[in-house]
């Protein structure tokens, strides 16, 4: 195997791992409805089911990341790939809400794992512009999730119900521990490792708040991914409810967002090499602050389902560049502690979702709620980049 295919079949499990994330919150979308109904709930509170996902992939990657800088990368992965297992598994049997909400929690808890390790494990290999050529490669692989979860998800509705989807998941986290088991190798030596005691490990993370750049792009990150998990929340409600789409034609327009989500992230990687990350992550936040205030003026006017499609579709995709630059640049200005680094991005990027969904369901979910509250996360995201970024200080933090 040469070189070239052995960076690629690395990016591919790791651009999977990096995926689980997505999938977890993606692959049962098209089913929200008909859970909804399956166990007597309403809509807002089956969208919780989503906010528990994401508040267990936030909180998750505070304890698998530094974590992973005290005892190496290969330990916390198999142990965060066995609990997806089994909190998928009780997904699948929850009896009531209230049950599945607390399986969804753990299940957002264990996909952490993948989502900080994947981060972590390139940083231990990869350093400036080379990581953001990999945060590329990653965010292709990771582009399929997006694009293939709801898809199939909403084929899998042809024959199985919400609770069939939870036992795919369960069969696709067998998988990749088998495969992480077999093809992953530790990337972080003892030698290089925290050599602090666990409870400092775990206390260092508040050395990450006091760092300007570093919290400016990880908290710009944050704020742009809680916009696009507000559309992933609202999107199944408005599209097939309002709009009358099938699960399987809201799958088709969540796919072609994911397609331009994979086009942004490569427009990321060739634009920056030439202009530099600084400058095309500013220009991609003006493109997404000026398609989301499209998408909100569209719900406003009542405008007909291709308008909103489009300027969804802009709002969207613009997240590709944005996630991979933020990224890379906030990764470049961390070195042993990658994996306490790689976990506050995951904090920021979950936590903030799972706290912008709900805000989509107030007074009703509407393509309104939605255009506003992706269109706040985004102008909050550029307020916090201009006021924290600066770029010759990021140059020498670097």
């Amino acid at each position: 195997m040469t070189s070239a295919q052995k960076q690629l079949s690395f990016a591919l499990v790791l651009g999977s791992l990096a995926a689980l994330g997505p999938l977890c919150t993606d692959f049962y979308l098209p089913a929200l409805p008909e859970l909804a109904g399956s166990l007597s709930t309403s809509t807002a509170t089956a969208q919780l089911s989503l906010t528990a996902g994401l508040l267990g992939l936030g909180v998750g990657q505070l304890f698998f990341g530094p974590l992973s800088d005290k005892l190496g990368r290969m330990k916390p992965l198999l142990f965060s790939l066995m609990l997806l297992l089994l909190a998928s598994i009780a997904c699948a049997l929850a009896q009531n809400i209230g049950q599945l909400l607390a399986a969804r929690l753990i299940q957002g808890l264990a996909g952490a794992g993948g989502a900080v390790l994947s981060r972590a494990v390139a940083r231990d290999l990869y350093s400036g512009h080379a990581l953001t050529k990999f945060f590329s490669v990653l965010m292709l692989v990771n582009g399929v999730a997006p694009i293939g979860a709801p898809v199939l998800g909403g084929a899998l509705l042809a024959w199985l119900d919400w609770r069939g989807l939870f036992i795919v998941l369960a069969a696709i986290a067998l998988l990749l521990l088998a495969v992480c088991a077999w093809r992953l190798k530790e990337t972080l030596p003892p030698a290089r490792r925290s050599q602090a005691s666990l409870l400092s490990v775990f206390g260092g993370l508040g050395g990450l708040l006091v760092q300007r750049q570093f919290m400016g792009l990880c908290l710009t990150q944050g704020f742009s991914m809680a916009g696009m998990f507000a559309y992933i929340g609202a999107s199944p409600f408005v599209l097939q409810q309002l709009y009358g789409l099938s699960p399987q034609g809201f799958s088709f327009c969540f796919a072609i967002n994911g397609l331009g989500l994979i086009a942004a992230s490569q427009i990321a990687a060739r634009t920056s090499a030439r202009l530099g990350e600084y400058r095309v992550l500013a220009f991609g936040l003006g493109v997404a602050g000026t398609a989301s205030s499209a998408l909100l003026l569209c719900g406003l006017l009542g405008s007909p389902l291709p308008f909103i499609l489009a300027a969804l579709f802009f709002s969207v995709m613009i997240n590709g560049l944005i996630g991979t630059l933020a990224s890379s640049l906030a990764m470049q200005t961390q070195g042993k502690n990658a994996g306490s680094a790689s976990a506050m991005i995951g904090v920021a990027m979950f936590a903030l979702g799972a706290i912008s969904v709900p805000f989509t369901g107030i007074g009703g979910t509407s393509v309104v709620t939605m255009g506003l509250t992706i269109w706040g996360c985004y102008i909050i995201a550029i307020v916090l980049f201009l006021v924290m970024v600066n770029k010759k200080a990021l140059s020498a933090a670097a």
